[in-house]
């Protein structure tokens, strides 16, 4: 009887249990995660901000390779940042997981990461629960063969608590996304009992980073053994969608012509070569070109997210009802105290739920701009002419376009 009544009370107690996921030691290490979507990244800034670790996308998917990757790495590298990789998962299946764990240990192959490498998964279409787990299993070892390096999982509270075992949980570490007090997060029942990332907002700002970034802080255990090169590892792909050249300036060349020749834009190049006047480049200097850079992933930590730079003439209700948003979703997105206070250059994140899709191209007759487009590219593909959308937009120099800008094609 007596034997019993422990055990119930035991049974009992199990039922009001408290679970916590604490940090693994006391976090120590400001951060930072980016990809594309932040574009040219000033890194003496963001060190001097007091950031220490950057995390960088590396891949997505079997074959998109993001375009800031290996600019991303030199600069964070050379001004003194520890610098970790992520690929953004989209395998469906145990064979296209393999595929991505070798196209992402090509992407980083030659690197010296300081960090543990980092698998992003958390978009399951209709992949099962148990699917989903063995998917994950099969990439993170395939990532640890390949690089002889350590690697985790980044999730967020959802997932940790409802998608993912304990047979990951016991062999991977977890970088947590959670936006609220990660002080206290007790009642939370996940096969994880502890974090050595927290992601605990995207719409941080940071000296260096133009609009938004992500915001983590680290533990001591994020932080590799082993930081010697990365093994080579062969592409299992044909090509890779983008990558960086040199070019050499010849006589007669303008920016806009470079730029329109390798699929990339006048401001990119600006920032990246650190130009200070576009109109004076010279036979013989050399650029470094992103080509391609308009590829990029659709990676949106569960939402559809953008970045917008605010235009002469804007207003939050025209931005909204282009992106197919509405102004509340602006304002909070950005923590806007006046709605009709914008600014011409002010940035501003436009994010949907999961069941919208940003529509980046033409809504309501404007056209956004995109990485890689000039103004006579976009002008052909709405029958138009170059100085139909001057006059309609009041552009002062049609040389210089940015990604995100909205011009009105009819």
């Amino acid at each position: 009887m007596v034997l019993f009544m422990m055990l119930a009370f035991l049974f009992f107690a199990n039922i009001n249990m408290t679970y916590a996921i604490t940090p693994s030691s006391d976090p120590q290490y400001q951060g930072i995660d980016v990809s594309d979507w932040q574009g040219y990244i000033d890194y003496s800034q963001v060190r001097a901000s007091g950031i220490e670790v950057v995390y960088i996308k590396a891949s997505q998917g079997s074959n998109i390779k993001d375009p800031y990757v290996d600019i991303n790495y030199e600069n964070a590298k050379a001004n003194g940042l520890k610098v970790g990789f992520y690929h953004f998962l989209t395998a469906t299946n145990t064979e296209e997981a393999e595929q991505e764990a070798q196209f992402f240990a090509s992407v980083i192959s030659g690197k010296e990461a300081d960090c543990k490498l980092v698998m992003d998964y958390e978009v399951f279409g209709g992949v099962s629960v148990e699917e989903s787990n063995n998917i994950a299993q099969v990439f993170l070892e395939s990532v640890r063969r390949l690089t002889n390096k350590e690697v985790i999982v980044y999730s967020d509270l959802s997932n940790a608590r409802d998608r993912f075992g304990s047979n990951i949980a016991d062999n991977y570490e977890l970088w947590l996304a959670y936006y609220g007090d990660y002080n206290d997060l007790t009642n939370v029942e996940t096969s994880w009992e502890t974090w050595i990332g927290i992601q605990y907002t995207d719409s941080g700002a940071v000296a260096g980073v133009s609009g938004n970034v992500d915001r983590d802080l680290y533990t001591e255990s994020i932080f590799l053994s082993d930081t010697s090169e990365i093994p080579a590892t062969e592409n299992p792909n044909d090509t890779i969608n983008t990558e960086s050249v040199y070019y050499t300036v010849q006589s007669g060349d303008t920016l806009s012509a470079i730029a329109s020749r390798y699929g990339t834009t006048v401001q990119e190049i600006v920032d990246i070569n650190n130009i200070a006047n576009p109109n004076l480049i010279y036979p013989g200097e050399t650029l470094r070109i992103l080509t391609n850079s308009t590829i990029h992933g659709s990676e949106t930590r569960g939402t559809g997210s953008i970045t917008y730079t605010v235009q002469r003439g804007n207003t939050l209700s025209q931005i909204a009802s282009s992106y197919g948003v509405t102004v509340n979703d602006i304002v909070e997105a950005n923590n806007i105290q006046n709605p009709n206070l914008i600014y011409p250059g002010e940035k501003l994140r436009i994010t949907g739920s999961t069941s919208t899709t940003l529509n980046p191209v033409l809504q309501n007759n404007y056209y956004t701009v995109q990485r890689g487009d000039t103004l006579s590219g976009i002008a052909r593909r709405y029958g138009v002419t170059v100085q139909y959308l001057i006059n309609l937009n009041g552009i002062s120099n049609p040389n210089l376009i940015y990604p995100g800008q909205l011009i009105k094609v009819g």
